[in-house]
Order: structure tokens, then sequence, then C-alpha cells
């Protein structure tokens, strides 16, 4: 990490005042100065060149007209700051920010705030912070509440960056977050620096952007796992209450006409019983309370962080592969639309699919998927829905799962490149790929991008998840009507039964509102334009010992079985016959975590050996290539499917991937 030279902290300290609260619009722009002036820094970020950690120390010289030394209370500050929108990609607005006794709240004006007209209030004292001084950014994550502010360009010349002084005041004494994290940034920077020189020897045939994606993914993998810790000794927040079970747009009406007109097929717990597929694992969820991955990373510090394994109870027995299926669970709402004529309705059933995708999330939180190894697979075929799904890990560094799904009423496919974002006590999830659905009825092409995805509290057993921003479902084939969904990111203020929600609207190619739609992700979507106003789509109903086996639905339970009609039709590299995986959903840990260290090994060995030879890997049932706004994106080559049924997998040649 860098340090603050001698002429910026100089520059800093004289810029500093005494800031008090202040009567009177007059004083607006003094005000904004006074605000974006305050300094005393205790602050770190992981894992970024432009962010700065700063001691403690630094944090508490004498700095004129304050008394921080002296350990007393700063007066309110205020003024205007630049608050990025709630939602992704939406820009910056300024809005009048006041501080008073560790509390910061904001609104649009300062008369908002006189009239106790607040959009959001954050205890500071919660609040992990993190500066940016080349962006002029401050990132303030309490937790359940996220800030992202930067200093108006109009309201300072000379000071760098700088935050609120009071965060050293209230945060030192109360929560032990910040510098075991600053702590871990520190070994995290040298471990960089090791491994970026290790890279740059002559043995290893890769390019610098071969190396820097090599170590952004191993970082990344690192923090994931750290994010989702069980971690019982950090800061105590008031409880957070789970969602609710009831949603005001849903009647009791609605909800019997859907049960009445959703066939008895779509319950997966009967049909499970009928087919023989299993309604239990073979083993209860595994126990990671007492994993503290703090102490992996103390313990591991010095060592490549590509050779460091987690633990295997921090997994859930499942790949990424076989999660990303699971959004195929209400596929019928796409057999639906491909025989709905009406294009604008037609388009309603396709958006509550992909609303559809998110609904595993409220019960999963607790785990996380196996990351696959290049070159691995899985097959799925769902004979009660009607299609058949591939997948592959078809890239490593940056990680990169492509996947595609037939019927007879719909295709679907998808790669999925996702980036981490830590903000020091969450972590968003941002997706960048982009969903296609085919109707062959009505030539339609459908394309969506995904929700952010971020996960509160990740060092709390509070924790939370929940998908904000804006998901634009275009027809490429057809623009006669697009799709706007928002789901909705929760205010301080909701109560727990409007959480998760989302609103939706058809439009004309004139812009025109014709549908409307709305509910939340969790629970069902509900559309009262339609000829016959309904409940157009929700979940299937929990199994009741959901908490002993991860969270899983009846539907992801089937997900790794194994059945004998389908053993000697697979290719060894399917994610089924990965025995770190089988091991784990059999209960057993210690084999699971010493066949799952073997697994990473021998991948990165086959790595090394074909970077030596000058090779690079080629994926088997998936190529490159460039989609019409001319993204590189990876399709099937359509030979899975064939090699399946002739000659087979057994007499093919396989990658072996397992120990």
């Amino acid at each position: 990490a860098q340090s603050v030279s001698a002429l910026d902290k100089s520059a800093l300290i004289s810029a500093v005042k005494p800031t008090h609260s202040c009567n009177g619009s007059t004083g607006s722009s003094r005000h904004s100065r006074q605000v974006s002036e305050q300094l005393s820094i205790f602050l770190f970020v992981l894992n970024s060149r432009d962010w700065e950690v700063i001691s403690d120390a630094e944090c508490s010289a004498p700095v004129a007209g304050m008394s921080l030394v002296n350990n007393t209370v700063p007066g309110i500050c205020e003024g205007f700051l630049m608050k990025k929108r709630k939602y992704p990609l939406r820009g910056w607005h300024k809005r009048y920010f006041v501080l008073d006794k560790g509390v910061l709240k904001y609104s649009k004006t300062q008369q908002d705030i006189v009239r106790g007209k607040i959009h959001c209030a954050l205890d500071v004292s919660l609040a992990v912070m993190s500066v940016n001084r080349k962006s002029k950014r401050i990132d303030l994550d309490a937790g359940d509440s996220l800030y992202h502010v930067k200093v108006c360009i109009c309201t300072t010349k000379n000071v760098i960056v700088v935050v609120i002084d009071v965060v050293n005041h209230y945060s030192s004494s109360r929560c032990p977050l910040h510098s075991s994290l600053k702590s871990i940034h520190e070994s995290l920077a040298l471990e960089r620096e090791r491994v970026r020189q290790a890279w740059a020897g002559p043995d290893l045939r890769q390019s610098t952007s071969d190396q820097l994606a090599t170590l952004c993914t191993t970082l990344s993998e690192v923090l994931f796992f750290f994010f989702l810790a069980r971690e019982r000794e950090f800061c105590a927040h008031s409880p957070i209450y789970w969602y609710g079970i009831s949603y005001s747009y849903f009647s009791e009406a609605a909800n019997m006409k859907y049960r009445a007109s959703v066939s008895s097929t779509n319950d997966l717990a009967s049909n499970a019983l009928v087919s023989g597929r299993r309604t239990v694992l073979p083993a209860h969820s595994t126990d990671n309370s007492h994993i503290g991955i703090l102490t992996i990373l103390y313990n591991n510090i010095g060592k490549d962080l590509s050779r460091v394994s987690m633990p295997v109870a921090l997994n859930e027995p499942l790949s990424l592969l076989q999660r990303v299926s699971e959004e195929l669970e209400y596929s019928e709402l796409l057999d639906i639309a491909n025989h709905t004529d009406d294009p604008f309705e037609r388009m309603v059933y396709v958006a509550a699919f992909s609303i559809s995708g998110y609904a595993w999330a409220s019960w999963r939180n607790r785990y996380k998927p196996f990351n696959p190894v290049l070159g691995e697979t899985y097959e799925n075929v769902q004979e009660d829905h009607g299609f058949r799904y591939i997948a592959e890990q078809v890239s490593h560094h940056p990680p990169l799962s492509a996947c595609h799904a037939e019927s007879d009423n719909f295709s679907f496919w998808q790669d999925q490149r996702w980036k981490y974002k830590f903000w020091g006590k969450s972590v968003e999830i941002v997706s960048t790929g982009m969903v296609n659905v085919t109707l062959p009825n009505y030539g339609d092409h459908y394309e969506w991008n995904k929700a952010v995805t971020c996960i509160h509290n990740v060092f709390s057993q509070q924790r939370s998840l929940e998908h904000y921003g804006d998901i634009v479902i275009r027809n490429l084939n057809n623009n006669e009507c697009t799709c706007k969904i928002t789901f909705v990111k929760s205010r301080y203020w909701d109560d727990e039964n409007s959480k998760n929600e989302v609103q939706g609207t058809v439009l004309d190619r004139v812009g025109r509102v014709l549908h409307r739609f709305g509910g939340s992700w969790h629970e069902g979507i509900f559309c009262d334009t339609l000829p016959n106003p309904q409940c157009i789509w929700k979940p299937n109903p929990q199994p009741d010992d959901y908490f002993d086996y991860y969270g899983f639905s009846q539907y992801a339970r089937e997900l790794n079985e194994l059945t004998p009609d389908i053993k000697d039709k697979l290719p060894l590299t399917d994610t089924r016959f990965r025995p770190d995986q089988r091991l784990l959903e059999d209960g057993k840990v210690e084999e699971a975590d010493k066949r799952k260290d073997e697994i990473e090994e021998k991948q990165r060995e086959r790595r090394k050996a074909m970077t030596k030879r000058g090779e690079e890997h080629v994926p088997r049932f998936f190529v490159k290539t460039i989609d019409h706004a001319g993204r590189e994106v990876w399709v099937t080559n359509g030979i899975y499917w064939k090699i399946r049924e002739n000659p087979g997998f057994a007499s093919t040649e396989n990658l072996d991937l397992w120990c």
C-alpha cells in the first residue's frame, strides 16, 4: 500500500478547519468546503493500487481547531457531496450530507434536512471506509448500508480526497474490523508483489495481460472465500430479520387461481417421489461456523496464494456449472411464451422467467459452489421440463462458464464472467455476460443483462442478500416491444415485507407502457394488465428440511445425483464424477479436503505443462465467436449430444481432471 507523502499531508492538514452547523442557505458553499476538507483518515481497501492505507498515527496528528487527540466529540459537519445513484451505471448526483454525533445522513438540500426529509442514515461507527485519492472518492460500508460519494470538483482543487474525521473517534473503540482487515490488506499487498515477481520469470511464457488476469483471479477467489466466512467475533449489528412471507400485491384469490392453473407436474417433490429421484442428500450440511478465514490467511503469509486451498466446508456440494442450471427450474414460463401469440404478453412471460432465476438466492447464503476446473462439464437432462442442458468451464483465468439448453419450445444460452467488488462489509457480484433465449414458433431472440447481487454483513451470521439494478430485455429480431425490469434496492425505512421488490413494464416501440407487473423475486410476480389478471409465477415450495441440506430446493437436490441410467453415458469430465464434491455430499469433509487439494494441484501442474509447451486449452463443446454487438461470446458447437449418441463418450478421449 502507498503512503501519503509529507507534502500531501501538510497540504491536507493546512486545508482542514473546524466545522460546525451554520444557519441559513448562504453558508452552503462554505459548508461544502468544510465537509470536504475534514481529515483524519482511518481507512483501507483491499486490492487496488489507487487506494491507500493510512495508519492510526497519521490520523491522530494534531490539526488546528480540532482536538481528536483529547478524544473530544467533533462538531457537526455538513455540505454537498456527489453520491453514486442507487442503481449501477446511473451516474452520480449532488446531495446534501450532515454528520452529527457519528450519524451520517443526507437529502437533496439543506432545507430538506431541516424539514426532516431524510433519504438515508448511516452510523459511521459501524462502517468500513475507504478512500481513493486519484478519483476523489469515498466508500462507506456499514454492512446493510452502502454509500459511494466523492468530492465535488467545484468544491475543492487542492485536497486530494478527504473523509469525515469522526470515523476515527467513533469506530476505533467499537469495531475490531478495521485493524484486522488492514493487516490482511498489507499481507495481500506483499503477496501480490511476491507473486508478480515470480510470474515475471523467464520460465513462464505468459503475456503481461495473462499474468495480471491470473493474479486478479487468484486474489478474487481468496477474497470471495473470505467474504463468506462466518466470523462471529466481528462488529455486532442490530438483528436483521429475514424476508417476510407475504406481499400485498398477491390476493388470496390470485394465488388460488395460480395454483389451480399450474399443472400438478410442477410439484417437484411429488415428481421426485413418482420418478424415484432423491428427496434428501446423503448427509446433512457441514458446520462451518468454526472456520476462521482470517487465521488461514495469516498462516499462509509469504506463500503462493494460488496454492492455498480453502476449506471444503465452505462449499455446498454443487459446482458453479450446476448452480447456473438452476436458472432453468421454471422453464415452463418459456413453454408458455412460445405458445402466446400476442408479442406483448409473450414478453411478460419471458420477463417472469428472467426473474425466476434469482429465487434460489434467498435460501443459499451460507455456502458457495465449487469453482469448476478448466475443462469440467455438466449435463442436465430434465425430461419433466422437456429440456437438456450442457455446460463447460471454457476459461480459468479469467473464470468463464458457458452453457446451452434446448427444448422443443426454446433455446437458452449464456456465458458468465463474474466480478467481485468488496466494500469492507459487503461484496457486490457483477455478471458481465448476457442471457439469450430464442422461441422457435415466432422467431424471437431475446437478450438481457443480469442484476447486481450484493451480500451484506459478510462477517456476521446475520448476512443478507439482495439483487438490485435494471434489466432490459430486447428482441433482437423484432423491435415491436421491449421490457424494463427494476430490482428495487432496499431502503432503510422499508419493512421486511417490502424487501426483494421487483417492478417491470413492457413498452411498445414508441415507449407506451402496455403491461405492468410486479412482486418480489423470492415470492412471485403478479400482472394485472393481462386479460385475466393473475400471478404469473410463484416459486415452488421449499422443503421443510431445507436448512439441513444447504438450503437446497427439491430441484437442486437432484442436480448432483448420479443415477444408474446415465452413469455410463456421461463424459468423465462431468461434475458428478468430481470426487471432492461427492465426498462432501456424503459428509466426509476431511477426505473431501484432501481430494480438493489434489484436484487443484493437478490443474496447476497441467496448466504449467501446457504453458511450457506453448499450448492453450481448447474447449471441447463451445467455441468463441462475436455477437451482434461485437462482443466475444461462447456458444455451443453442437457436438456434445452427437458424441453422446454415437460413438459415446466411453469410446472417445476425455481429459483426466480428477485424482
